[in-house]
């Protein structure tokens, strides 16, 4: 058999080499795992493990709530939403030096809090924007960026679904990050928005101004379609913290209110739009979990081989300057996560990180929205995050990859400044979890 620590350390090249050749993560993660536990324990403990693994993965209540957010994004998606947020942001920004930049932006940040996924919302949103605003002369790599971009929000405001697997995991309150990326989630959009305008203005070739001028009755008329998604809004974080539901119930809850407001919406087209948002929900929902229970074993193969401790180590000097501590993850995290998929380097990397950081004396709750513009900020990194990919897949051959890059580096500095803050100035992150969750 394979020594211990010959196997983990195979493990981390051979799992990156994988993903990089294009195979499925979850494929990797399972496929490396197993091979590595039986190589090392032996074949039945490593189906043993498997087992249990998936078994309690299965047997978590709390994971329920990620298809009920999942099925509240996609009947969303399905009732015309991204299309009225996109109509009244347009009437509303659309006059701003690249308004509909703006407008996109902003429509982004209000899907994401229906979805839960930045790859949805950067697709359910970029297959609208981008077409408009080329149509509309701007430039690819800004129309492109700024979808990609935006999208990310969705990992930080609720209902985020990398922070119900953080909060799971880190035993955590979900309610408390919920209400904790809410202003991370709003100075990122903000924060967005400047950029565009001020490039925009500086540079008035990148965005021209929109011909089209609408009155303040259309502007009204236009934003009191938009009534689907406070109501959402509201019907899951208002049953949250008012305390009427826990966060699985209020996932539940959120479903049900965005299948009313389908079914009000499209009348006799409902029975076709719940079945598609059902098969869709079915087939996300089982890769997210099936990365999450190969991530889990793959974190069984890491301390079986002591790997997990060799890991800690490399961090283990630091452990007595938090500063120095946060900053290297700040650092690493980005770039690892340019290479792995959200949930999965979630969970494969907080059992090595987290105990270095709870003994720091750490906020948990700050730590996890840190992790999570961590993990936003490797979704846009060129030349493999999976933002630039989705995007990519909307506009095919017509905005060349290397267009798309270069429109990013502009939100990754901005990206970077934010993290910079909310490092710095934890009560940005903790000021509404005190207040609406208490402690």
């Amino acid at each position: 058999m394979m020594s211990f620590g010959a196997a983990g350390l195979l493990s981390l090249p051979l799992l990156l080499v994988l993903i990089l050749l294009g195979v499925p993560i979850a494929v990797c993660l399972f496929g490396i795992s197993i091979v590595g536990i039986a190589l090392v324990l032996g074949p039945s403990q490593a189906l043993a493990l498997t087992g249990e693994v998936i078994t309690e993965l299965a047997a978590n209540w709390n994971l329920s709530a990620i298809p009920m957010f999942v099925l509240m994004g996609n009947l969303a998606f399905r009732s015309g939403l991204t299309e009225l947020l996109f109509a009244a942001a347009r009437a509303w920004l659309g006059r701003l030096p690249g308004g509909l930049a703006v407008a996109t932006n902003f429509a982004c940040a209000g899907f994401g809090a229906t979805s839960g996924s930045s790859i949805a919302t950067t697709l359910a949103m970029g297959r609208l924007a981008i077409p408009e605003m080329r149509r509309s002369g701007y430039d690819p790599g800004l129309a492109a960026a700024v979808c990609a971009s935006a999208g990310t929000i969705a990992v930080l405001v609720p209902p985020s679904i990398l922070l119900v697997i953080y909060g799971i995991y880190a035993e955590q309150s979900i309610s408390a990050l919920f209400a904790a990326g809410i202003l991370p989630g709003i100075m990122t959009a903000l924060a967005y928005a400047v950029l565009i305008v001020a490039r925009c203005a500086a540079n008035p070739t990148l965005a021209p101004p929109l011909a089209e001028r609408f009155s303040w009755g259309t502007r009204f008329r236009l934003l009191a379609k938009v009534w689907p998604l406070p109501i959402l809004i509201i019907g899951v974080l208002g049953s949250i913290y008012s305390g009427l539901a826990n966060p699985t119930e209020a996932g539940a809850w959120g479903a049900c209110l965005a299948a009313l407001i389908a079914g009000l919406r499209k009348g006799r087209a409902f029975p076709r739009v719940l079945m598609d948002s059902l098969t869709e929900t079915v087939s996300l929902t089982a890769n997210i979990f099936f990365i999450a229970a190969g991530a889990i074993l793959y974190t069984k193969l890491v301390a079986v081989t002591g790997l997990s401790a060799t890991l800690a180590a490399v961090f283990a000097p630091w452990q007595d300057q938090p500063a120095l501590l946060i900053t290297g993850i700040a650092v690493i995290f980005p770039i690892l996560g340019m290479l792995l998929e959200p949930l999965g380097l979630i969970l494969i990397a907080l059992p090595v990180v987290l105990p270095l950081v709870k003994a720091t004396g750490a906020d948990m709750i700050w730590f996890g929205i840190v992790i999570a513009k961590c993990v936003e900020l490797g979704l846009l990194i060129p030349p493999l995050g999976m933002n630039l990919f989705a995007v990519k897949s909307i506009t095919g051959s017509t905005i060349p990859m290397r267009v798309i890059a270069s429109g990013l580096i502009w939100f990754l500095v901005v990206d970077i400044a934010v993290l910079a803050v909310l490092i710095i100035y934890p009560q940005t992150i903790l000021v509404l979890p005190r207040l609406l969750v208490g402690g």
